[in-house]
């Protein structure tokens, strides 16, 4: 089976698919991973073939706009308003990006195509091509349930009406695409315009698309009025190349004390990194915690540290998680599956998107502390959620056994064997 693979977005949005890539090859499967060239190194480094796409969308991000609606956003309604702003400047972008994902598949030739939401051309490609699609999002956020409202909105407990409508919401918010979709299908394609009557869950003749959630239902139990084709597999955890090796700073580290504490807010940095560090140094000193600061893409700027904080730069989670004594993030779905994976223990410090949510799931399932929003994150709150999630008994017990059911479960094998079957039943 050949299998052409869309996505968009940072690192976290790549890395579970090319674990699935790597889990598909694995069956005997050929696989083409598109999404921003500047992973196209990371991609074929894991033997996995490469689709071309612009990378122009990941520049926006990290322009001082990008960086703005990262800091400057908080709720459903505030993000709308930012998705509206830069909007016009992501649209030639997206009409570019589309183009890119149709050449990369036409060289393919697929048997089957695999999208995340963000990647817009993912239904109309397969249409085009005659063959199966799915949809994969890591997150619980398109899929209707009566039982909770998607993530962004409220928990107002007022029925399941108004948690299936927040659920319409979001899908109408793709509604913003209409116009560059339907240029894409006229222009591109050669198709009809797409039936506003489909939405995002379904082809334009009405067929609805399976769609793959790749976390755990220990973190996300699966709500009981989904459908039969809205799965949750587990995680696809992509581990690390044999021949890493942490370096020899990293390994004098770990080794001269007790287990450290891991800070590190990936791409996510806002328009002031200088503020967050000062923080986190200040607070880990406060808890009297050793510490490893990652700078990550967000570039977190950093000045002299003391003896007890070391900076890296990049280390596989697989490797350093399960040596700390808790893990301080932004909330990335990716990074929240590490750390729990780990058994470690949760702080989350939430700058926006799905964040917020993954920090009430930390918090609910008692495996952290209440999350930090970015914002009004203090050195104060900080130091006290370490001193929390270090030294509570119950907490750092139940994070323990949290990872040990994450690990007993297979995501990528589980999705590797229900996008067989969808091929075959297609």
């Amino acid at each position: 089976m050949n299998v052409f693979i869309i996505t968009i977005g940072s690192r976290g949005d790549v890395q579970p698919f090319v674990a699935l890539g790597k889990g598909l090859t694995a069956a005997g499967h050929k696989v083409t991973l598109c999404t921003s060239s500047s992973f196209e190194p990371f991609i074929r480094s894991h033997g996995l073939g490469y689709g071309h796409m612009t990378d122009e969308l990941l520049k926006l991000m990290d322009s001082d706009a990008g960086r703005d609606a990262m800091e400057n956003t908080n709720g459903i309604l505030v993000s709308i308003k930012t998705m509206i702003r830069l909007a016009k400047k992501a649209k030639p972008i997206n009409r570019q990006m589309l183009k890119d994902s149709w050449d990369a598949a036409q060289a393919v030739e697929p048997d089957i195509v695999l999208f995340h939401p963000k990647a817009l051309g993912g239904v109309h490609i397969a249409e085009k091509l005659g063959v199966p699609v799915m949809m994969a999002i890591p997150l619980p956020m398109i899929v209707p349930t009566s039982e909770s409202p998607t993530i962004g909105f409220p928990n107002w407990n007022i029925g399941g009406w108004y948690n299936k409508l927040t659920y319409a919401l979001v899908r109408m918010g793709f509604r913003m695409y209409n116009g560059t979709v339907n240029k894409f299908r006229q222009d591109i394609l050669d198709l009809h315009k797409f039936p506003k009557s489909s939405g995002v869950l379904h082809m334009a003749d009405g067929r609805s698309i399976p769609v793959l959630h790749p976390f755990s239902t220990h973190v996300v139990p699966r709500p009981n009025d989904w459908p039969d084709n809205a799965y949750i597999t587990g995680y696809w955890f992509l581990n690390r190349l044999d021949e890493w090796e942490p370096s020899a700073e990293l390994k004098a580290f770990l080794d001269e004390g007790e287990a450290p504490v891991y800070v590190g807010f990936g791409s996510m940095a806002g328009r002031n990194p200088r503020r967050i560090a000062n923080i986190v140094i200040e607070a880990l000193q406060q808890a009297n915690a050793r510490g490893i600061i990652a700078t990550g893409w967000g570039g977190l700027a950093l000045g002299d540290l003391p003896e007890m904080i070391l900076k890296i730069d990049k280390v596989p989670h697989d490797w350093l998680f399960p040596r700390m004594a808790a893990v301080v993030h932004h909330g990335g779905a990716g990074t929240t599956a590490a750390g729990l994976r780990a058994g470690r223990p949760t702080i989350i410090c939430p700058f926006f998107g799905d964040q917020p949510y993954w920090g009430r799931r930390v918090h609910s399932l008692g495996v952290g502390s209440k999350p930090i929003p970015q914002k009004k994150m203090t050195v104060e709150k900080l130091a006290t959620a370490i001193c929390e999630v270090t030294m509570d008994q119950t907490i750092r017990q139940n994070a323990e056994a949290l990872g040990k059911k994450i690990r007993h479960e297979d995501g990528i094998a589980n999705a590797v064997a229900i996008i067989e079957r969808t091929r075959i039943e297609v």
